[in-house]
């Protein structure tokens, strides 16, 4: 089947070439990884990260590649959360969405339409959500739609994307669905939940807004719906969250990605990830050769996170104290060229940032030197 504009993906000659050199590169006989809207989302806030880019446009299992190299994560949710967070989706979901649908205010749920988007392959359930998408646009009606399946180019490689669901309106406005299993209580969540699922939400948002572009008269909601269980219980309510925010830092951030094909051209001949054909030694070597960018956020995002900061240390990367500290230090690299420059050692004096260091040492020893000796010891000699 071949990809058109209504479904947001690129055109078979643009992609064929990278898909044999990413499949290459991710092993003989490996499935690609998914990569979904929460990966997508940690991506877009860290483009700089080549390493994560490439790995994931290679669909390679970075939680298997992670173990291989000694660096395994505690990365994911547990098997009780994802089972309470099916049992949850079920219940806002059956009988035909009428729970879901209640909380649209729609009166008559047994007038909404529910299409079938079964179809093969990602490509062709992609192909189906998009026409679905548009006839019930053109029909003017209340549509539900179960777990679609969106597309979205990043960095020159397609990405598949399933919300949970898209409801369309009589208006022909398309409102993005997200259903979380943690509570809301008395109407309010837990902030950092709400941040991670509006970001998650806006890239769903941008992949529902390459089809709209070529649908007449749709148009893409900007707030989504999130829905959650009540209080305590496991009775559903919903809030609307305003994702424009999220979805401007997205799509600037996924600008900023660099090609994937650019990066697995500077590979050097013969790089490969295949976790089940290489040793660690080999896979270590294949991995260093791809720059990263790592940062402690990193550690609640990636599977390498460990792996990465392991090497950010020993190369003494001021990476490791975090992204604002890496901005105030300018042309400090390293922890070595910071404590360098703040003893007096090295360092251009008229750099802001060394100065600020070598103000901050001074105030630190004349701090020191005004505390009095703890009593029974004789103060030093000088």
């Amino acid at each position: 089947m071949s990809a058109s504009l209504d479904s947001g993906l690129p055109r078979p000659s643009q992609t064929t070439t990278l898909r044999q050199h990413l499949a290459e590169l991710r092993g003989p006989g490996t499935a690609p990884r998914a990569l979904d809207a929460r990966a997508l989302a940690a991506l877009a806030a860290n483009p700089g990260c080549r390493r994560r880019a490439l790995l994931d446009g290679a669909g390679v299992d970075k939680a298997a590649l992670a173990s291989k190299l000694g660096s395994p994560a505690p990365f994911g949710q547990s098997q009780f959360a994802i089972m309470r967070g099916n049992s949850f989706e079920a219940k806002v979901k059956a009988d035909g969405g009428r729970e879901l649908l209640r909380l649209l205010g729609v009166e008559e749920p047994g007038a909404v339409s529910v299409p079938d988007l079964a179809a093969a392959g990602p490509q062709g359930r992609t192909a189906r959500t998009a026409l679905a998408l548009r006839e019930s646009t053109a029909a003017g009606s209340w549509t539900l739609l179960d777990h679609p399946l969106l597309a979205l180019e990043v960095a020159g490689s397609p990405v598949y994307l399933e919300p949970d669901a898209v409801v369309v309106g009589p208006d022909g406005r398309w409102t993005v669905v997200e259903i979380k299993s943690f509570p809301m209580i008395d109407g309010a969540a837990d902030a950092s939940k709400v941040g991670a699922a509006a970001r998650q939400s806006a890239v769903y948002v941008l992949a529902l807004e390459r089809t709209a572009a070529v649908t007449e008269g749709a148009k893409v909601a900007h707030s989504v719906l999130l829905v959650c269980p009540k209080d305590f219980s496991n009775v559903p309510t919903a809030s609307v969250v305003d994702v424009r925010k999220q979805r401007s830092v997205t799509l600037r951030q996924l600008a900023r990605l660099t090609r994937i094909e650019e990066i697995a051209d500077a590979l050097p001949e013969g790089t490969t990830f295949d976790v089940a054909g290489c040793s660690a030694a080999e896979l270590t070597e294949a991995v260093e050769s791809v720059p990263h960018a790592y940062a402690p956020e990193c550690l609640a995002a990636c599977e390498l996170a460990f792996h990465c900061r392991a090497r950010a240390r020993e190369a003494g990367a001021v990476e490791t104290l975090g992204r604002a500290v890496r901005g105030e230090l300018g042309g400090l690299t390293t922890v070595g060229a910071v404590l360098a420059a703040a003893r007096g050692e090295a360092g251009d004096p008229d750099d802001p940032a060394v100065a600020a260091l070598r103000r901050a040492r001074a105030l630190r020893q004349e701090a020191l030197d005004r505390v009095p000796a703890p009593a029974g010891e004789a103060p030093e000699c000088h």
